[in-house]
């Protein structure tokens, strides 16, 4: 791995009565990984070196205490937390939630300073991360505060990609937080992320109607006509590509969504049902719009399933790919989008 390549992957610990801690551990049990990019995993040696014996996983911790002092080619453990913590498997807890937090924070302040490439974060348990300090209902919300940009939750697999309108939302409130310019703004991000991260020069996006039949003609509720509707012939008459809005109850059944580079739905259910039924351990959650680049898996923490040995890694895997990859378009983008008068000033140095 040369210097060029060493991508350094900063990964938060997640809720640790989770399943954060084995499924990064199971993610390292292939040795191909390190010889990829460098991982950072904020946390403590002695809850990773836990984790190890508890699920019989060899792995080599090496510990540091800076981030300068990551070595590629070896498991990265940054020593952030002082005090021992005692694992309850699946129980909420303030404690866990606190260490998810500093995880989360430490992780946060290290992307936001250039000293780790991207951001992996394992799943938190949201009753457990709430306190007066910290009064986000999760990652994106958190990291739309820290990060510059306007932060869409976009979840992917391969060629599926669905992003939301509203996402954290609950179901009586999502119209009252949809207007025109939230949709001007999440549709401009989508759009954005398909050319920078993804590499797709011409994005064609199809939207979901807000009520069910978008509306049936303001049968079943005006939202759709009053407010959706109007603000997607705007961005049409702007040279935007979108498509709908559709009814979203046949939309992923008859496969429509395969005509589309991605899939603006209203609401968190609408996009994610779907969604994970699809694409369920292969998923990805990555927060696009935003400066730094975050991915995490398509699932929680796993309560029910932890301390047991069953957690499955693979969506915390396509989770890092993903990030990596994101990260490298990204690159590319800027250099074939450099300022040609800049890339003359430079060759003549």
């Amino acid at each position: 791995m040369n210097k060029e390549e060493n991508i350094k992957v900063g990964i938060t610990i997640g809720d640790p009565n989770g399943i954060g801690g084995e499924i990064i551990l199971k993610a390292f049990e292939d040795p191909r990984m390190l010889e990829m990019f460098t991982p950072v995993v904020f946390a403590s040696t002695k809850l990773l070196s836990f984790y190890a014996k508890k699920f019989d996983i060899k792995a080599k911790i090496h510990g540091i205490t800076s981030l300068k002092d990551a070595v590629p080619g070896k498991f990265n453990v940054m020593r952030l937390f002082k005090e021992p913590f005692i694992v309850n498997w699946g129980e909420v807890s303030t404690e866990a939630g606190e260490l998810a937090i500093q995880s989360l924070q430490a992780a946060t302040a290290a992307l936001k300073e250039n000293h780790i490439d991207v951001l992996v974060t394992a799943p938190i348990n949201k009753e457990s991360i709430h306190s007066d300090s910290f009064k986000f209902p999760g990652h994106t919300d958190y990291l739309n505060q820290e990060l510059e940009g306007e932060s869409l939750m976009f979840m992917v697999s391969g060629d599926l990609r669905v992003g939301l309108l509203t996402d954290h939302v609950a179901v009586k409130d999502v119209p009252s937080k949809i207007n025109a310019k939230v949709i001007k703004t999440k549709i401009g991000t989508i759009k954005e992320s398909l050319k920078k991260d993804f590499g797709i020069t011409k994005p064609r996006i199809a939207v979901l109607g807000i009520n069910p039949h978008v509306g049936d003609n303001g049968v079943i509720g005006t939202d759709d006509q009053d407010t959706l509707i109007p603000a997607l012939e705007e961005l049409r008459e702007d040279g935007n590509i979108i498509f709908g809005p559709y009814a979203a109850d046949s939309f992923f059944g008859n496969k429509k969504y395969k005509e589309f580079d991605a899939v603006l739905a209203s609401y968190h259910d609408q996009g994610l049902v779907p969604f994970k039924t699809i694409a369920f351990g292969q998923g990805v959650n990555y927060t696009a719009g935003l400066s730094h680049v975050r991915t995490s898996p398509d699932h929680g923490t796993g309560f029910d399933i932890a301390g047991k040995g069953e957690a499955n890694p693979e969506s915390f895997v396509a989770a890092i790919h993903t990030a990596i990859d994101i990260f490298r378009k990204r690159k590319e983008y800027d250099i074939l989008n450099e300022n040609p008068l800049k890339k003359l000033s430079r060759k003549r140095r």
